[in-house]
């Protein structure tokens, strides 16, 4: 039984929990969620396509990330999403927070690590992850004009895009 912390609008912990599946969100209720990109020194992203076994975009490609679990702050999500997902170890100094998203019920954090780690050195959570890979920029974007990655809007690819400009950060929320 996985448990989220519910936060307000403003991403403050309410003090109150969420079982995963079981709660449904009010409006104005918020859990966090985090995305995590690798990018490598070359302008390539690393992508992952979904377990198919997965209830939640089964078999699709996707951003590494997931739910923060209650006590987690951003960071500690991520690294360990990072880790669990593909094997990938990080710290402070490698895992840079980009921005805050506002959803529906979600805050999503982006993060971004520079790596250039081979495919065949990552551990893949075969409940989670099915296959990893690293694109081009001009790869990524035709995937999710043709459907084949997950779409997560305009705004987002905005964000996602311009990850190569270093000074186009958000202050970092408190508590991440």
């Amino acid at each position: 039984m996985e448990k989220w912390d519910i936060l307000n609008g403003d991403g403050e912990k309410t003090h109150k929990t969420a079982v995963r599946g079981r709660t449904i969100l009010s409006s104005g209720e918020y859990h966090l969620v985090v995305h995590i990109w690798l990018l490598s020194e070359d302008g390539r992203y690393l992508i992952q396509r979904r377990s198919r076994f997965k209830k939640l975009m089964p078999g699709e490609w996707a951003a590494t990330g997931g739910a923060a679990v209650s006590g987690e702050d951003s960071f500690m999500a991520a690294s360990r999403e990072l880790k669990e997902e593909l094997g990938i170890k990080s710290d402070r100094n490698s895992l840079k927070f980009v921005k805050r998203i506002k959803k529906r019920n979600s805050f999503v954090d982006v993060w971004m690590m520079k790596t250039d780690v081979p495919v065949s050195e990552l551990r893949l959570q075969r409940s989670e992850v099915e296959k990893a890979q690293w694109v081009t920029k001009e790869q990524l974007k035709k995937m999710i004009a043709d459907g084949d990655f997950h779409d997560y809007g305009r705004y987002y690819w905005s964000i996602i895009f311009g990850l190569d400009k270093q000074g186009d950060r958000q202050a970092v929320p408190e508590g991440v």
